[in-house]
C-alpha cells in the first residue's frame, strides 16, 4: 500500500488507516485479537492507528501500548494518532471538554497506556462551545513544543470551527476526522470536503461503509446503492466493500477501517487499487445524493 502525505507539514500515511472505535474490552482476549488485527494491517501496509482516550471506555490504548511494550511492534514503524475532547458524564450523556488541564490530563494518559513518547498527531475531538479557542490553542502549541504531539489534527469540526482554532492556533492543521459515505455525503455538501483541501490536506473519513448500512441496511436509499455498487463494481471484478471505499479514496479521503473482520479489512486494502471512471464514480454519486 502506497504511504502519502496526509498534509503538507503532516507526516507520511498509509492509504488506509485502521481505527479501534468499535472495540471493547473484553479482557486478555481483546490483546490477542488486537495483535493479530495490528500485524495483518502491517503485513497489507497499513502502518497508521487512530484512536482516543474514550475508546472501550478509556482501555483500548492501554492495550495497544501493550503491544508496542512486549516489541510486537515497533513503534518506529508505525503512525500513532489520539484524541480527545468527547467525554461521558455520570448520567449518561455526552458533553465536550476542550479545557487546559483536560487536555493535558488526556495527552499525558494516552501516552503513557500507549506506551510512547510522543504521538505523531493528536486530534481535537469536537468544539467545547463555553472553552476559550484561544487558551485551547495554546495549549496545542505548548503540547508540540514539548515534543509530546508532533502535529494538531481536528476531529468533526465544521469549517468556521477550523478556521476560529487554526486562526488562534497559527500552525497547520493536518487534517479533519469527519464522517464521510455513500449514505451520508453532508461533508461534500457544507464545504468541508473542499475546505480541508484547500488547506492542503487529506480528510480522514470515519464510517466508509456507514457502519454496515451499505452492506446490510434495510432502508431504500440503502438498497438502490447497495445494487448500484453491485452493477458497477462487476466492471473492475469488485465487490461492494470495494467498490464504496474506491469511490471514498477518489475524493482524495482516507478510510478509516474499523472492522474486526479480516475479509474486510483486505477489501478496504484492496479498494486501494480500484479507479472508477468518471462516468461509474458520478453514476454512483447521483444516487448517494437523494434524499
Amino acid at each position: 500500500m502506497n504511504k502519502v502525505y496526509l498534509s503538507d507539514s503532516g507526516p507520511k500515511v498509509s492509504e488506509a488507516i485502521y481505527g479501534f472505535w468499535r472495540w471493547a474490552d473484553n479482557g486478555a482476549e481483546t490483546v490477542a485479537s488486537m495483535e493479530k488485527i495490528v500485524n495483518l494491517c502491517l503485513e497489507l501496509g497499513i502502518n497508521t492507528f487512530d484512536h482516543a482516550d474514550i475508546y472501550g471506555n478509556y482501555t483500548i490504548e492501554e492495550y495497544f501500548g501493550k503491544l508496542i511494550q512486549q516489541k510486537a511492534i515497533k513503534r518506529e514503524e508505525i503512525v500513532l494518532f489520539s484524541k480527545c475532547g468527547v467525554r461521558k458524564s455520570d448520567k449518561g450523556y455526552v458533553y465536550y471538554d476542550n479545557t487546559e488541564k483536560y487536555l493535558l490530563e488526556s495527552v499525558n494518559n494516552s501516552l503513557k497506556r500507549l506506551k510512547t513518547d510522543y504521538l505523531d498527531i493528536f486530534l481535537l475531538n469536537q468544539i467545547d462551545m463555553i472553552s476559550n479557542p484561544e487558551e485551547t490553542a495554546q495549549v496545542l502549541r505548548e503540547l508540540v513544543n514539548s515534543g509530546k504531539i508532533k502535529h494538531v489534527g481536528v476531529s468533526n469540526l465544521t469549517v468556521f470551527q477550523h478556521q476560529l482554532l487554526e486562526s488562534y492556533l497559527r500552525k497547520p492543521i493536518v487534517t479533519n476526522h469527519i464522517e464521510l459515505n455513500l449514505i451520508n455525503t453532508s461533508a461534500i455538501e457544507d464545504g468541508r470536503l473542499d475546505f480541508i483541501k484547500q488547506r492542503f490536506s487529506k480528510p480522514l473519513a470515519w464510517a466508509p461503509l456507514a457502519g454496515g448500512k451499505i452492506l446490510d441496511g434495510t432502508d431504500a436509499k440503502s438498497a438502490i446503492i447497495r445494487a448500484k455498487l453491485t452493477e458497477i463494481g462487476q466492471k473492475y471484478d469488485a465487490n461492494i466493500e470495494q467498490t464504496a471505499v474506491a469511490w471514498l479514496l477518489q475524493l482524495g479521503t482516507l478510510p478509516i477501517i474499523g472492522s474486526l473482520s479480516e475479509e474486510r479489512i483486505r477489501n478496504a486494502v484492496s479498494a486501494t487499487e480500484i479507479k472508477l471512471s468518471h462516468e461509474d464514480w458520478y453514476e454512483i454519486y447521483n444516487l448517494a445524493m437523494m434524499k
